[in-house]
């Protein structure tokens, strides 16, 4: 009787040990793409001035963004096609980006394990996956950083 006792303790400590550790979430560094207003418009949408400074030269407006922002933008630039193209990405993230305040208006999404932040360069090769995909079913914004990335 003592060890069906002992059984049946166990058994619902581990229960309930297995449930409780379940229940538990981390922190995401970034927003959920599916939770994202619909409304938000992406980066160099809207007025130009909010939260940017004017760049060297006279030359457009930097926009202001966290460091998390910042090292999106640069880290997505590895998905560019060439070396020079990844140069060159690199060199427009910071012409165009200063880190400050987080941006809410940047537009930052993950998909497949994939993040990127604010418009993507893509190529004449992935504006046609992008269309393929959509007609296949996926949302232009997942289809966007699927081929951006993929293809």
């Amino acid at each position: 009787m003592r060890k069906i006792v002992a059984v049946a303790a166990l058994a619902a400590l581990t229960m309930l040990g297995t449930v409780a550790a379940g229940t538990g979430h981390q922190h995401r560094a970034q927003p959920r793409a599916d939770r994202r207003p619909a409304e938000s418009p992406t980066v160099g949408q809207g007025d130009p001035g909010e939260r940017g400074e004017q760049a060297k030269g006279g030359e457009g407006v930097r926009q202001e963004v966290s460091g998390d922002q910042f090292a999106i933008l640069l880290k997505q630039c590895r998905y560019a096609d060439t070396r020079q193209a990844r140069h060159d990405c690199r060199d427009a993230v910071r012409a165009r980006y200063r880190i400050g305040a987080r941006n809410p208006l940047l537009d930052c999404r993950t998909y497949s394990g994939v993040t990127v932040c604010g418009p993507l360069p893509l190529s004449p090769v992935e504006e046609e996956c992008v269309t393929q995909s959509v007609a296949g079913g996926l949302t232009r914004r997942r289809a966007e950083v699927e081929c951006f990335a993929f293809r």
